[in-house]
């Protein structure tokens, strides 16, 4: 007889959307159950933000020894060893695997179970033998790396987010299918590191950032040496001895495809949301190739099933499942109505500059239709960018003509935590005179925002209107 627990909620998925609820819950008072068929932590801490970022600590140093030079400061080509790499990558892992882990989130009450899970009924679960009913179910399983239908992939080796940091050295010379955000930072850190590195893309890179900002991690991008193809489309792959070559267009004079040979593949093309197995139809949950369908309330077309983070098909980021997270607390544990707000949803890609963005583009505002201002900021009028030798970025804001801000983009140094200005403004529905009238210490990056914001009024400071009324009060006395 299969053993049975009754629980008050029941997470499918221990990643960060899904611990999250489950900590919280439990540590407010109700019976939960975490079932996670595979690393604790999910994408993010094992295959994803921590083991990239710590990759990418790891090329920014190297780039700094290579780069020193600038300052008067002899240092030369840096020397990379793959092994003490990814020591780093797996030590940082390491360090915050604790508190993810079993052990942690049995110390809070919560009952984990590590086996792949999958509805029986609406209101039950089974998963390695133990049925789990329960009154509200959350299913939090993510997504997974997003495989395209190139002739000859599935016969050669290649690297996905999953994989590339399992590798026992780094590659001779990688090759990228995909320029989006995952793409971009691997291609940089691996020629940062010293690979040499070719990227393919189909359309553009980094497609849903404002163009104007992408511009600067283009510039850079080249700059660091990878070989960028923009609007190349991928027509087949296949096994050059221990490597890979692969075949991409536009074709040439002759008709020939452009081909490229390469000593490893990363496939970067996108992720899909993680719902095979899950058996939804027994639990009268919608979904489709895109996700588990929700309302504005994380609710699946079963009320008492939520989803949450990657595998609804929405913003694909780890701090978006941890919004949703307290989202589903609120209607789950407290019958709150809440509901999502995506207007200072922010998102960050993590090149060396980083671009972030916030809100709505210029592009976005515009298809929306009314009047908008774009409020510009160099980072070369920054007097701290300059002393550091870091002024190729931008600040780019989106505002109404009462100084409402609609969105706000950075790509520079230090962008993503610029950005938290910005984002905070639109969350609580702050203009843009706050930011302006803001007293920035100096020098710091910081000041960019404040100058970008106080460009709002320029036009009204510096017009022949108020010069007239500058005079007329000077002969006032």
């Amino acid at each position: 007889m299969a053993n049975i627990i009754d629980a008050d909620i029941c997470v499918i998925g221990a990643g960060s959307g899904g611990l999250s609820v489950a900590a919280g819950a439990s540590q407010m008072g109700a019976s939960t159950v975490l079932v996670e068929k595979g690393k604790m932590g999910g994408d993010c801490l094992n295959y994803g933000c921590v083991p990239s970022k710590a990759l990418l600590a790891a090329a920014h140093a190297a780039q700094a020894v290579r780069k020193a030079t600038r300052f008067g400061v002899e240092a030369g080509e840096p020397t990379v060893q793959s092994k003490q790499v990814y020591a780093h990558v797996h030590g940082a892992i390491a360090a915050i695997a604790p508190m993810d882990s079993v052990e942690r989130y049995e110390g809070l009450g919560v009952k984990v179970i590590q086996a792949a899970a999958r509805f029986t009924e609406p209101g039950e679960i089974e998963a390695d033998g133990t049925r789990v009913r329960a009154r509200r179910f959350v299913v939090a399983t993510g997504s997974t790396p997003m495989v395209p239908p190139v002739p000859g992939l599935d016969a050669v080796p290649y690297l996905t987010n999953e994989t590339i940091f399992y590798v026992d050295e780094l590659p001779e010379h990688l090759i990228v299918l995909g320029g989006g955000p995952i793409g971009l930072e691997m291609a940089q850190a691996h020629r940062q590191l010293g690979a040499k590195v070719t990227v393919l893309q189909r359309s553009q890179i980094l497609p849903k950032d404002d163009p104007e900002l992408v511009d600067v991690v283009r510039r850079r991008v080249i700059e660091d040496g990878i070989d960028l193809r923009e609007k190349s489309a991928v027509r087949k792959v296949e096994a050059n001895g221990a490597g890979i070559r692969v075949h991409f267009g536009p074709r040439d004079g002759n008709g020939e495809d452009a081909v490229v040979e390469g000593s490893h593949l990363l496939v970067a093309v996108g992720r899909r949301p993680t719902v095979e197995g899950l058996d939804l139809d027994a639990a009268g949950i919608a979904y489709s190739e895109r996700g588990i369908q929700v309302d504005a309330r994380l609710r699946t077309s079963n009320k008492k099933i939520f989803a949450i983070g990657d595998v609804t098909g929405g913003y694909q980021f780890t701090h978006m499942a941890g919004y949703d997270a307290g989202i589903v607390i609120r209607n789950a544990l407290f019958r709150m109505p809440a509901k999502v707000d995506h207007r200072a949803v922010p998102w960050v890609t993590y090149t060396d500059p980083e671009v972030a963005q916030v809100g709505l583009t210029e592009a976005r505002a515009r298809e929306r239709g009314g009047e908008i201002r774009i409020l510009r900021w160099p980072y070369a009028e920054n007097d701290r960018a300059q002393t550091e030798g870091e002024t190729d970025g931008l600040v780019k804001a989106v505002v109404t003509p009462s100084g409402k801000i609609l969105g706000a983009g950075i790509a520079g140094p230090s962008a993503g935590e610029l950005l938290q200005t910005w984002a905070l403004a639109i969350n609580k529905k702050i203009k843009v005179g706050a930011i302006a009238s803001m007293i920035a210490p100096y020098p710091t990056l910081g000041e960019v925002n404040k100058r970008a914001a106080g460009s709002f009024y320029t036009p009204k400071l510096f017009s022949d209107r108020t010069r007239k009324i500058v005079r007329l009060l000077m002969r006032l006395g």
